[in-house]
């Protein structure tokens, strides 16, 4: 249909630059685009949503001009469309307004969004997975506050059980970025990721030999980020007997045992 060409080719203009998104959003595209997010039209409603994404990542401003369109929260239930390209652009166009700022991650959270991202994540698989990971690690990362809101949503279950189930690299590192995300604020929140039994997973990813680069640094620095803040014990003690040196230096800091012996035994 033309407004599916119309859509297409909003979003393919709208992806290069902030200046041809800019001039979209000056042509009065927004609201237009928002009016059609609920249509039955499947196909439409793909290229509606990869046009709102392609606007909402280049900046704070054109994201929030996005938001104030009023498409939460109805959007989110396009989350659980039967259409695999709509589900997985719905994602992508709330990831890409929740990295920006706490403020527009927050508006999404009070929306009820970081919940059915959650559902979303569990509910999918493979790439389509993907945006929805990211997201819940994007506002994680923001702050303590947003990052306790994933935990509590029991976002840390799905991204674990995606960190295990998922086969390729690069979901496997995005799981592993999202779950850092929330377990590096306080000793609180490492306790939360820490009993999702993610530990032993990240170490694996990280010492895999056939894993990616990409996994084995992200899974390197979540184990970090997770480990400098973690003092529960019963979680850090399976890491004792696998973890290398430059992990375990991370896990002994927390044992109130001589350091040394430790240090003595892995040489």
């Amino acid at each position: 249909s033309l407004k599916r060409i119309a859509a297409s080719a909003l979003s393919d203009i709208s992806k290069h630059s902030p200046e041809l998104a800019q001039t979209v959003v000056d042509a009065g595209a927004i609201a237009h685009l928002a009016n059609l997010t609920l249509n039955p039209d499947a196909k439409l409603k793909r290229q509606v949503f990869s046009a709102l994404s392609q606007i909402s990542k280049h900046s704070v401003e054109l994201a929030e001009m996005v938001v104030e369109a009023e498409i939460f929260p109805n959007v989110l239930t396009c989350l659980k469309d039967s259409d695999e390209y709509v589900k997985k652009n719905c994602a992508t166009l709330i990831r890409e307004v929740a990295k920006h700022t706490p403020e527009l991650a927050q508006l999404i959270v009070n929306a009820g969004g970081v919940a059915a991202v959650i559902d979303y994540v569990g509910d999918s698989a493979g790439n389509v997975r993907l945006p929805g990971i990211m997201m819940l690690g994007y506002v994680a990362a923001h702050s303590e506050n947003l990052a306790m809101a994933v935990i509590v949503s029991k976002g840390v279950v799905q991204l674990a059980i995606a960190l295990q189930e998922e086969q390729e690299d690069h979901i496997q590192a995005a799981a592993a970025w999202a779950l850092g995300q929330a377990g590096r604020h306080t000793p609180e929140h490492a306790k939360a990721v820490a009993q999702a039994n993610v530990l032993p997973t990240l170490l694996q990813c990280y010492l895999r030999a056939g894993s990616s680069e990409d996994l084995q640094i992200k899974a390197k620095k979540a184990l970090k980020n997770i480990l400098q803040k973690c003092v529960h014990l019963p979680a850090l003690e399976p890491l004792l007997h696998d973890a290398p040196p430059n992990i375990l230096k991370h896990v002994v800091a927390h044992f109130p045992i001589n350091i040394n012996i430790i240090n003595d035994n892995t040489l």
